[in-house]
Parts: C-alpha cells; sequence; structure tokens
C-alpha cells in the first residue's frame, strides 16, 4: 500500500502509522495509538525493574590490630550483608611498619573465612593490592537467609515472663536453677 492511502487510513481511524522494520523490503508499518503504546511499554519496564534484584559490592575494612572482639562484630555484619544479597569486600588495611607483617592480614582473613565457612563462597581468595590486602565473598546458594528463617512451631504457646519456668522436660542448668527462685527446704 503506498504511504499516503496508510496515512489517510490512520488519519481516518485516529490512530498512527508507526514503522516497525525500516529495513525489511517493503517497510512493514502499523496502525497504532503510539502514546498508549509508550505508556505499556514504560509499564513493564518499571515491572521488570521492580522485579529484579540488584547485588551491592559492600566493603568491611579491618587493620591487623583489629582486636578479636572487633572481628566477631564484624563478621556479623558481613553476614548481614550476605543475608540481604550483597556481595562483601573485606579488607586489611595496612599502615606504616605493619606492611612488613602481610602475613598477619593473610591470616586475619583466613580466621574471617573460617567463621564464616558453610554460608559463604569465597570469589576472591586474599590479594594484597597496593596497602591494601582483600578478599570478596558472597552468599553459597544452598544457604537460606537467617532473616526469612522461621523457628520450628512447638505448638505450644510462647513462655511467659513471670519467674516460673515451665519446661517440658526438666533440664538442671544453672539459668533454670536460679529462674526458679529460692528453694524452701533451706
Amino acid at each position: 500500500m503506498p504511504p499516503p492511502r496508510a496515512l489517510d487510513i490512520a488519519r481516518e481511524r485516529n490512530l498512527d502509522l508507526v514503522e516497525i522494520s525500516p529495513n525489511a523490503v517493503p517497510p512493514v508499518c502499523k496502525l497504532m495509538d503510539y502514546g498508549k503504546f509508550k505508556y505499556e511499554q514504560a509499564k513493564k519496564e518499571n515491572e521488570a525493574r521492580k522485579n529484579q534484584k540488584t547485588t551491592t559490592l559492600k566493603e568491611v575494612r579491618l587493620h591487623p590490630r583489629t582486636d578479636e572482639h572487633d572481628i566477631g562484630w564484624m563478621t556479623r555484619k558481613i553476614q548481614d550483608f550476605l543475608a540481604e544479597g550483597d556481595k562483601v569486600k573485606v579488607s586489611v588495611q595496612f599502615r606504616g611498619a605493619e606492611m612488613r607483617h602481610p602475613d598477619i592480614g593473610r591470616r586475619l582473613l583466613d580466621g574471617i573465612a573460617e567463621a564464616l565457612k558453610g554460608s559463604v563462597v569465597i570469589e576472591r581468595p586474599p590479594l594484597m593490592e597496593g596497602k591494601i590486602m582483600s578478599m570478596i565473598v558472597s552468599r553459597a546458594s544452598s544457604s537460606e537467609s537467617p532473616k526469612k528463617q522461621n523457628p520450628p512451631s512447638t505448638g505450644k504457646a510462647p513462655a511467659t515472663t513471670n519467674n516460673a519456668v515451665t519446661p517440658s522436660t526438666p533440664v538442671h542448668t544453672p539459668e533454670s536453677v536460679n529462674a526458679a527462685g529460692p528453694s524452701k527446704d533451706g
């Protein structure tokens, strides 16, 4: 059909003449409401963007002389980042004379990897880059995030906050003895 005839038909139906395949012989055109088409296309793109998960790279920085408690805290923070689906770059930054002892940083990173063993995959092993030694870890595909796990339901009501302890089987631990209060015998 000649282009002027197609334009006349489009004007009669109050639609737009849109060229679909300009490189085809003859070129392919379509009658449509172009504004509505663009709106639906944008809506589909927004839906696709909403459903996609973006992975970001978080970084945790340490130093060779970082205390054990701080390392434990950072390890828990790494687990939180991994539970959110992010990758984590664990870095040990060396300053001054610490540069002469990269083995301390490697032991530190190996210790963190050992603490996270089973729940992470080491994507890049410890590598020295200038004054910083770093490794990249991500969540293992089989591990489930701890925030999504629910405790197993026993079908019983939750424990009350008073001092009486009513376990299903008696457990003799210092906490349960202290929680029951002093005995009346003596």
